[in-house]
């Protein structure tokens, strides 16, 4: 038998409330109290995170909350049958089957394959029958491992009236005739929705009459598709909520693309419209491997949307060596002070732990760590080049892009030099890749042509055209911003402020986020601006899930019981530099949240660059204390932001109203305020203003 579930891990007919995140606390309580979990708010703060970007309620009255926790020491399933129904956002009605997915961070590929399998047994409806008509928690536990044995369900002892039937196959025509589909379904942890879209999706299609090969990117093994089936396919189904892997392979298909809890809900839909598309000459088509879609192709985005999509792709990458290399460089100065950036590489090369330079093993592991710190930077500007060149070409991108950006680092172009070289790489090798070549060249044009002349073409530009000027244009923009002081530094505090809160998390908040990060690589011991950048921007997006916790604690009475609850999840996401803590109270009430978290984070980022404190670290919030210089007035920058943002939610709440608002504890509005809605949160993100209450 698995040991996923046991019968103290399930809740069987028991009243839990309307409210999900309380379901999803409770079963977080059993699975510490199990012995599974080192820690039930951090479990319930991780699961309520992924709760609040998507609703994981699915049709026919079920809800799998899930999420990797660090909280969580084995895999686990936790199951509730709650009466009355939980509301868990399914487009059908409430649930009365929740079953609670803890993964650990590292969970091993065994119990991911088990875990994604109880998901996909959830699509089939006996099993649901027969959880629905379970008399105990040991019944219920069978049920589950004979699932995940795949040991057929037995049915029930009695048929109840009403119980739901499975839907009947439409007769299949003759193979031969049947058009073949193919598609990749993925959602951020890879544990549930992944391989429930899969399944929904494959009996969709054989309900009308096609042939449908899925490839699931969860967080199981994946096997690919075969490139044959894929060159057969007459279309793409995208049931996606993060990028396609290796999305090139399906250059020039018709794609149909959406979210992947569309996969589950409307699979018919999909299918319909992929076996649409595939005779429409008009349709979208997927681009890859440097190829476009045919003249007939469409996209839905702007150019505008289309650059900065490719910018943050880059920045999205080259974040993992700014963060590793920047606390490393920051760990270096606490151990050996700043000097040892002036003679790092001597004391490694020439030193060992048994042959210590003068100041001892401090001064010596400061090097070292300064030492690895400065490598990893030395990779930002080659890699922001590399993967923005990426994002518009696919992988024959990638060479000519890290070329790109490492003449952009030999020109002292900085990050604006890789943020030209990137889009200059990408639209080269794109270009290149829709050449039309005799069939023996193509095999070498990703691997061989398109890095060798694009290269050519991309970097000889850089060195011969435009590296000088974006080196000039990089020089006086270093020094603009190490001579601003005074008020001329508190204004560009106030504006970083601003747009950090502005959408949270969204565009404006990710220009002001990048601009910060991109310019990391330039700061000193000589020239601490852009570290006084850095420290503003992460202070100011820290307040507004900070100040809506604390508003929650000052009048409880303003919010409703699941706002309440995210308000206790909002101290960990604001302590720790996550700005998107804020949004489920944004998402209900924008047009008096917004306004009063911009105030504090401006506050927050004019007090910052105002009293000159800094930060090496790119992301971490207050975890990562060692990094920042000045701390104190961090702190007191983040407090200050923090109350004046909660006592201004607090007043607008109280005073601001265009109708009174009423029942705010009710169960009713526990619902509405506990998360909103996927299209609600976009449009927040968006910068849609939603009316207020």
């Amino acid at each position: 038998m698995s040991s996923l579930i046991t019968p103290g891990l399930v809740i069987l007919d028991e009243d839990l409330g309307t409210d999900r995140a309380a379901v999803i606390r409770r079963l977080a309580e059993l699975v510490t109290a199990s012995g599974r979990a080192s820690d039930t708010e951090a479990l319930f703060a991780d699961a309520w995170a992924r709760e609040s970007k998507t609703d994981t309620g699915i049709p026919g009255g079920i809800a799998i909350p899930h999420c990797r926790s660090t909280a969580v020491l084995e895999p686990t399933l936790a199951m509730a049958r709650p009466a009355p129904a939980v509301d868990f956002g399914a487009s059908d009605g409430p649930a009365d089957i929740i079953f609670f997915i803890a993964a650990p961070d590292g969970a091993d590929q065994a119990h991911l394959v088990l875990l994604s399998k109880l998901a996909r047994s959830l699509i089939k409806p006996e099993f649901v029958t027969a959880l629905r008509e379970a008399p105990s928690a040991e019944a219920i536990v069978e049920l589950v491992d004979g699932a995940l044995a795949d040991e057929p369900v037995a049915a029930p002892a009695s048929d109840a009236a009403g119980s739901a039937a499975p839907v009947a196959d439409a007769p299949a025509p003759d193979a031969a005739a049947r058009p073949i589909l193919v598609a990749v379904t993925a959602c951020p942890t890879g544990i549930a929705h992944t391989y429930m879209a899969a399944d929904s999706l494959v009996a969709a299609a054989k309900r009308a009459g096609a042939e449908l090969h899925v490839e699931t990117q969860g967080s199981s093994s994946v096997t690919p598709l075969d490139p044959a089936i894929i060159a057969n396919a007459v279309a793409v189904v995208f049931a996606v909520d993060v990028d396609v892997r290796d999305k090139a392979r399906f250059a020039g298909k018709p794609v149909i693309q959406a979210p992947v809890k569309r996969g589950i809900d409307e699979p018919d839909q999909m299918i319909a419209e992929a076996l649409a598309a595939a005779n429409d000459p008009q349709a979208r088509r997927v681009a890859g491997d440097g190829a476009a879609a045919s003249t007939g192709t469409t996209t839905d985005e702007h150019v505008g949307q289309k650059i900065k999509r490719w910018l943050l792709t880059g920045v999205s990458y080259m974040i993992p060596f700014v963060a590793g290399g920047g606390l490393l460089i920051a760990l270096g100065f606490l151990l050996a002070g700043y000097k040892i950036s002036g003679n790092a590489t001597d004391i490694i090369l020439n030193y060992s732990l048994f042959n210590l330079p003068d100041g001892g093993l401090g001064t010596y592991l400061g090097a070292v760590a300064f030492a690895i710190g400065a490598a990893s930077m030395g990779f930002l500007v080659p890699a922001l080049a590399g993967y923005i060149a990426y994002a518009i070409a696919d992988r024959p991108g990638i060479a000519v892009g890290f070329t790109a950006g490492a003449v952009a680092l030999l020109m002292n172009a900085g990050f604006l030099g890789g943020l030209v070289g990137g889009l200059l790489a990408g639209f080269i090798a794109w270009a290149l890749g829709r050449l039309q070549v005799p069939r023996w060249l193509r095999g070498l044009m990703p691997v061989v042509i398109i890095p060798l002349v694009g290269s050519i073409f991309a970097s000889g530009l850089m060195v011969i055209v435009l590296g000088g000027p974006i080196a000039l244009l990089m020089s006086g923009l270093t020094t603009w911003l190490s001579s601003l002081t005074g008020a001329s530094a508190v204004i560009l505090g106030l504006i970083l402020g601003v747009m950090m809160a502005a959408d949270l998390g969204g565009p404006i908040n990710k220009v002001a986020y990048a601009f910060a990060v991109a310019g990391l690589s330039a700061g000193s011991a000589t020239n601490q601006a852009p570290w006084e950048i850095m420290a503003a921007v992460m202070a100011a997006g820290m307040v507004p899930p900070l100040a809506l916790a604390f508003a929650t604690v000052l009048d409880k009475k303003l919010f409703s019981a699941a706002e309440r609850e995210n308000g206790k999840a909002a101290w960990l996401l604001g302590a720790a530099f996550i700005s998107e803590g804020a949004i489920p109270f944004a998402a209900v009430d924008p047009l008096r949240v917004i306004p009063a978290g911009i105030v504090g984070s401006a506050l927050t980022g004019a007090i910052v660059m105002g009293s000159g404190v800094t930060s090496q670290a790119p992301h971490g919030g207050i975890f990562v204390f060692f990094a920042i210089g000045n701390l104190a007035m961090f702190i007191v920058a983040i407090l200050a932001g923090t109350v004046v943002s909660g006592l201004l939610v607090v007043a607008l709440k109280r005073w601001v109203r265009r109708r009174p608002v009423e029942g705010a504890d009710t169960a009713d509005s526990s619902v509405a305020g506990a998360t909103s809605s996927a299209a609600s949160a976009s449009s927040v993100k968006a910068g849609v203003p939603v009316a207020a209450r």
